[in-house]
């Protein structure tokens, strides 16, 4: 009966989980900080314009700025050449 009552408890503890969503890196800004550790945990933040900005950010934290590996600049639209 106890192996019963715990194998519902684990059942129903792995139900109330949602599912894993996978860390995206935003491509609209160039620089990301990695953050880690084990009081602040593992993330990666791609909300940064620069990497100035970003090592300000990242001060005293577990952390490292470096370049976003999905950054798609804004392409110009074409120039036209006027008649």
């Amino acid at each position: 009966m106890k192996l019963l009552g715990a194998l519902m408890l684990a059942l129903s503890a792995l139900w109330m989980t949602g599912p894993a969503s996978a860390q995206m890196y935003d491509p609209r800004y160039p620089v990301c900080m990695h953050t880690y550790g084990s009081l602040i945990g593992e993330r990666m933040d791609c909300i940064y314009s620069s990497i100035d900005q970003c090592q300000a950010s990242a001060m005293g934290l577990p952390a490292t700025c470096l370049l976003n590996p999905y950054f798609a600049p804004r392409s110009l639209p074409p120039r036209r050449f006027g008649r």
